[in-house]
């Protein structure tokens, strides 16, 4: 991992960060890098949290420092467990460990004691007002806020009223602590911002034993300073927060950290909302969490993505400081560009019509000899066993074909990839008019090795009937039609824009070899869903859903990379 970045930073010119963090050990201000990825426990990471791993578990890594996992664990009605246990292993899967594992949680004593002393210092006050009145009363962008009726309660009552609220002596909503500011704050974050509320509700570690939790506002830099945190990096949205985390800590005089913000990532087709997301969930609208065409890490990894494609793909895109939207085809290209020198190759027919070769014995089977990856000689190659019988793709054949289709047609000849030429003598149809057999002749010169090469336009894959495998098939496409989900504008549903031919199941016929392949899949190994190429039809890899009799294959992204030109002029 280290030299993946030493080779990719010394491939591009340094981006902004990389310049502050050189400029900064530079002149001795920090000895040690020290970094840190702060999620809150209250869903599944995404693609835009894996950037931010990459990000700050990269940085750390490429100056010699170590990166925290700090959980940002205030809020207790929507945290759990579980996504605590799904975050450190989407953290493993990308490759990256780290250095200490920390909760806010860890310092919710410090951090009630940081609170009393601002209060004792004027700087912090108990408000009686309702959610809605200070919603009201804070002004707006044009308008300056009004001062909280409470706001000028002494450091005894403020001080007593406080400690009563940690003792639960008050409902939820009836009470919150805030800073003391400037209620005419340009930067309406600076208004008197909240620093505890009263929940009463059991927290996944703490239980019951804190009725009041701090704001991210508050705890955030806080947590920084006692981790020592040098470079607090963070996405842009939180530029605007950044003189309310250099306010408490230098009211404090704890520990300076900083904050540095870059732009986040936007992607094309995706909605990375974790309140969009789950509501997909919950509705049903996808299978689960780690449902493929979700933008979750989880999702990733079950769709087929490798660790080191996103690693890739985080690593393209950069680190900028203005928001730009990213284009899908990145990522998949990312992933294509491993997959064509890493993926075996085998044949499988998704959409399959019958082919007879009434030349060829019926009771005689031979086999060719095939590749496992023309990318890698190392690989070696595998036996594809041939007979009378094979199944083609519906779409490799027209009765009345268009100029420069190659496939096959009436009276015309294709090459079976690694077998031979055949040529179609006569089609068989049902009722319905529906084609449901082609019978064949083949040339026996043709056999690869067997003499002259005679070369055809067309070459296509095929299934020997006998040994083919049913299997499905899932072909998964972008989650939504418009591009640019972000752009919706305001009461338009964005669950309208779902894409209904984002899923497309189909039963297919695959060699033995796919569905040995299929039989081992598991989700907790990854290494055992080996990820493979469908020749001529795209990359694929067995689900979890798969068994010994019904092996499942997702299609990770086809063949086709429609980003080359994009990055070829770049």
């Amino acid at each position: 991992m280290n030299e993946e970045l030493t080779i990719a930073s010394e491939e591009r010119p340094l981006n902004f960060l990389e310049e502050i963090i050189r400029e900064d050990l530079a002149q001795g201000k920090h000895k040690t890098i020290i970094t840190r990825f702060p999620p809150e426990p209250n869903g599944y990471l995404h693609i835009g949290h894996a950037k931010s791993i990459c990000l700050n578990f990269g940085l750390a890594k490429q100056y010699g420092g170590y990166t925290n996992l700090r959980f940002d664990d205030t809020n207790p009605t929507k945290e759990d467990t579980e996504y605590v246990d799904s975050i450190k292993d989407d953290i493993r899967w990308l490759g990256f460990s780290w250095a200490n594992e920390f909760y806010a949680s860890d310092y919710f004593e410090r951090l009630y004691e940081w609170a009393h002393e601002l209060i004792r210092k004027g700087l912090a006050y108990v408000d009686d007002q309702s959610q809605e009145e200070i919603r009201l009363n804070r002004g707006t962008v044009t308008t300056p806020g009004v001062n909280s009726p409470y706001r000028e309660r002494n450091v005894e009552e403020n001080a007593d009223l406080f400690t009563r609220m940690k003792n639960g002596e008050f409902p939820d909503g009836s009470k919150v602590l805030r800073a003391k500011i400037d209620m005419a704050h340009p930067n309406m974050l600076m208004r008197d911002p909240l620093m505890y509320r009263i929940i009463h509700t059991e927290h996944h570690r703490t239980g019951n034993k804190w009725c009041i939790y701090p704001m991210y506002d508050y705890a955030h830099g806080q947590c920084d300073s006692i981790e020592n945190i040098t470079h607090s990096v963070c996405t842009l949205e939180f530029d605007v927060h950044r003189p309310l985390y250099d306010w408490f800590i230098e009211k404090l005089s704890i520990y300076p950290s900083h904050q540095y913000e870059f732009a986040r990532l936007n992607l094309t087709y995706t909605v990375m909302s974790k309140r969009k997301l789950l509501e997909l969930v919950r509705l049903g609208l996808v299978s689960g969490w780690d449902d493929p065409r979700m933008p979750t890490i989880c999702g990733l990894r079950r769709r087929g993505y490798t660790p080191s494609s996103i690693r890739r793909f985080a690593e393209k895109v950069g680190v900028a400081k203005r928001d730009n939207v990213i284009d899908l085809s990145l990522m998949e290209w990312c992933l294509r560009e491993e997959l064509n020198k890493s993926a075996n190759r085998y044949m499988a027919v998704i959409d399959p019509v019958k082919v007879v070769i009434t030349n060829y014995p019926q009771d005689h089977m031979e086999y060719f000899n095939a590749p496992l990856n023309p990318e890698d000689p190392e690989a070696g190659t595998r036996q594809i066993p041939f007979t009378r019988e094979v199944y083609i793709e519906r779409d490799d054949f027209m009765e009345e074909p268009p100029k420069k289709f190659f496939r096959l047609r009436p009276g015309g000849e294709v090459r079976l990839k690694y077998g031979y030429i055949i040529r179609c003598e006569r089609i068989v149809k049902d009722s319905r008019g529906l084609i449901t057999q082609l019978e064949c002749t083949l040339d026996p010169a043709s056999r690869p090795g067997s003499g002259e090469w005679r070369s055809v336009k067309g070459t296509i894959h095929w299934v020997s009937v006998p040994h083919a495998r049913k299997a499905e098939v899932r072909l998964f496409d972008r989650l939504f039609v418009e591009p640019y989900m972000g752009a919706i504008p305001e009461g338009n549903d964005y669950k309208n824009f779902l894409n209904p031919e984002s899923l497309c199941t189909k039963e297919a016929y695959i060699d033995e070899d796919l569905a040995a392949l299929a039989g081992k899949a598991t989700q907790a190994q990854d290494e055992s869903r080996a990820r493979v190429q469908f020749e001529r039809l795209g990359y694929f890899v067995p689900d979890p859903d798969s068994t010994g009799l019904k092996p499942v294959f997702n299609r990770i992204c086809t063949l086709r990379d429609s980003f080359t030109k994009t990055m070829s002029q770049s």
